[in-house]
């Protein structure tokens, strides 16, 4: 669990990096991606790990990686269509979408529980979009859907991450997002170059963002994922909105477009991430 933690407060600095960083989504997903994919695969232990891999096995972690590369477009559109705490507050939807897709995915029985937990913060939801200003509408329900994805992933990773070494299926799954978005950027909308070179205050922001906080906790949490479910995984992450609205609010001042009630509702998804744990240590 420990790992986990220290993974969100990584992961909780994502919204703030991609908020700094002037690239269009798609081309700051695709720079993200390309550049911890190649770092991956420049290490001897990647290589022979991956000669060791049955074909079916690096083609699930392939599909897998194009499923990542969709939930970081989302991510990442639904901040710069709304702003880096609407985006992250989204995020709080995975827990129910986890609670049905994981059952499924992992082949195991459906927990009415988990469900019951997940629906727990839906009224702080509710009143997220209570507090979002109108513009933004569209921005939350980009985010709805990176949440979507997201779940589905972790899932996907829960069931498969035992069968690799967790740098190789790094590796794998973020290169084949980064081929999937080669691929699919010409049809995507863009104004100018599909893929622009940044500038040297974007460059340093993608360098902390692609080995800082995307590299080294993307690794740790597959290790962490071992020895716990993905949907307690999911209900930390839950705390990555915390850091990111906190930072948000100092750098950008979002605390001024967002109303009260956004708050409240961000209380209310915090108390499901610190029930989950009491009522595991119950059961």
């Amino acid at each position: 669990m420990l790992q986990i933690h220290f993974c969100v407060l990584l992961w909780g600095l994502t919204a703030i990096l991609g908020k700094l960083i002037s690239l269009p989504a798609t081309a700051l997903v695709w720079w993200r991606m390309l550049l911890v994919s190649v770092t991956a695969l420049m290490l001897p232990r990647v290589w022979r790990s991956l000669r060791a891999l049955p074909w079916r096995l690096i083609a699930i972690y392939a599909g897998i990686g194009c499923v990542v590369a969709l939930h970081w477009l989302t991510f990442y559109g639904a901040i710069k269509l709304a702003n880096a705490s609407v985006a992250v507050i989204a995020m709080a939807l995975c827990p129910i979408f986890l609670a049905i897709v994981e059952p499924w995915i992992a082949q195991r029985a459906f927990d009415w529980r988990e469900l019951g937990l997940g629906l727990f913060v839906v009224p702080g939801v509710l009143l997220v979009v209570g507090g979002t200003p109108p513009g933004m509408q569209l921005g939350l329900a980009v985010g709805v859907l990176s949440a979507f994805l997201a779940s589905t992933f972790s899932a996907l990773n829960k069931r498969y991450v035992q069968q690799a070494d967790a740098l190789s299926v790094t590796a794998v799954e973020l290169g084949a997002g980064t081929l999937l978005l080669t691929l699919c950027a010409p049809l995507l909308p863009h104004d100018g170059p599909l893929f622009p070179l940044p500038g040297l205050r974007d460059a340093l922001l993608l360098v902390v963002l692609a080995y800082g906080c995307t590299l080294l906790p993307f690794a740790l949490s597959l290790v962490a994922l071992r020895q716990i479910s993905a949907f307690t995984a999911q209900l930390a992450i839950n705390l990555e909105p915390v850091y990111a609205i906190a930072i948000a609010a100092v750098l950008f001042g979002e605390q001024r477009q967002l109303g009260v009630p956004f708050y409240l509702g961000v209380l209310i998804i915090v108390a499901a991430v610190i029930l989950h744990p009491l009522l595991a240590r119950r059961r």
